[in-house]
């Protein structure tokens, strides 16, 4: 069996799912089982919704009208809209989508599954759950390893959302005992910090390397389902500090402390540093292989026929990328009319 990714892939830092996917690639490449174009592939992963690059869609539904047995397997985060906050016109497009030529769903977390199917009912008689994983030749964890003095926080993001945990690193920043602890961040931030080092996003490569020469992470990245730099970093050998939301629970498991808010972030912090070795000696691991297998398996073993283009599907496609279309002219609009009337 031959898969493909349909994705625009970015060679540049451009976020933890990009740096998954091409991870994955890489993997299938080894392995001999990818194909390099969609045409040539058996199976092809789609991921989530293709912001900026909507032509995919059509791609997708012309790959299906003229290979009728070629199957096509969505990789879902969110819901989006849940995570943003707003455009809910994102999810139902993917329904859309999910319910006209997709053959099964990959979730990311057990977390984006069930808030995928109840809020929004998108579901598929062929899904499943698989992690991410990061390229673990790059990211990967020490055999010892002590704490340093002070203490080495860090936390990384490649979006500069604010939803992506700055307004709790911001209360670090004023609260942290720094006389304890250093903290670095790691990305772009939509803030300055008067205390914490900020370095620019930076290759996967050197990442790894700041990692590993600090000792806890943290993130406080709200209704994050399947966070690849908190993947990274207990990867690499670090014990991670949490906020209680969206996918960080399953994915750190026992390596690491729970926080619900600023209350007790410091507490939770302490907490890790106290026992680091125990949390050290209970981290998870993520091996991409291992992640490439199961979508391989999860491909293999999609039950049913392919989805099949008929005249519905023809007709039900139209008004779904007219939606599309609708949604794009209108978006801009109305986003700078909520500009001008919030400031």
């Amino acid at each position: 069996m031959t898969l493909h990714i349909l994705y625009n892939f970015r060679d540049e830092p451009w976020g933890g799912g990009n740096q998954f996917l091409k991870a994955l690639r890489a993997e299938w490449r080894e392995q001999g089982c990818y194909a390099e174009s969609a045409e040539e592939a058996d199976v092809v992963f789609f991921n989530s919704y293709p912001f900026r690059a909507e032509h995919f869609f059509l791609d997708l539904y012309r790959l299906k009208k003229s290979f009728p047995n070629k199957r096509i397997v969505y990789r879902l985060n969110g819901p989006i809209s849940y995570i943003r906050n707003q455009d809910k016109t994102i999810d139902r497009i993917i329904k859309w989508f999910n319910s006209l030529l997709a053959d099964g769903i990959i979730f990311q977390s057990n977390w984006c599954k069930e808030r995928n199917n109840t809020l929004f009912g998108i579901t598929s008689k062929n899904e499943t759950v698989i992690h991410n994983a990061p390229d673990d030749s790059v990211f990967f964890s020490e055999s010892e390893k002590q704490l340093h003095t002070p203490v080495r926080l860090i936390a990384t993001s490649w979006s500069n959302n604010r939803r992506k945990g700055f307004d709790v690193y911001q209360y670090l920043d004023e609260h942290l005992d720094f006389s304890r602890y250093q903290m670095t961040f790691v990305g772009n931030s939509p803030i300055s910090f008067n205390n914490i080092h900020v370095i620019e996003a930076v290759s996967s490569e050197k990442l790894a390397a700041i990692l590993k020469d600090h000792d806890i992470f943290i993130t406080a990245s709200q209704t994050d389902p399947c966070s690849n730099a908190l993947i990274e970093a207990l990867n690499s050998g670090l014990p991670a500090v949490t906020l209680n939301d969206g996918g960080h629970p399953e994915l750190v498991q026992h390596g690491g402390e729970l926080f619900t808010s600023t209350h007790d972030v410091i507490a939770a912090i302490d907490r890790v540093r106290d026992a680091y070795q125990m949390y050290r000696s209970t981290l998870p691991t993520f091996s991409i292989k291992d992640t490439a297998d199961a979508y391989k398996i999860f491909a293999e073993q999609l039950q049913g026929e392919p989805k099949q283009v008929n005249l519905n599907t023809r007709l039900s496609f139209l008004l779904m990328m007219t939606y599309v279309f609708l949604w794009k002219t209108l978006r801009k609009p109305r986003a700078l009319w909520k500009h001008l009337w919030t400031t």
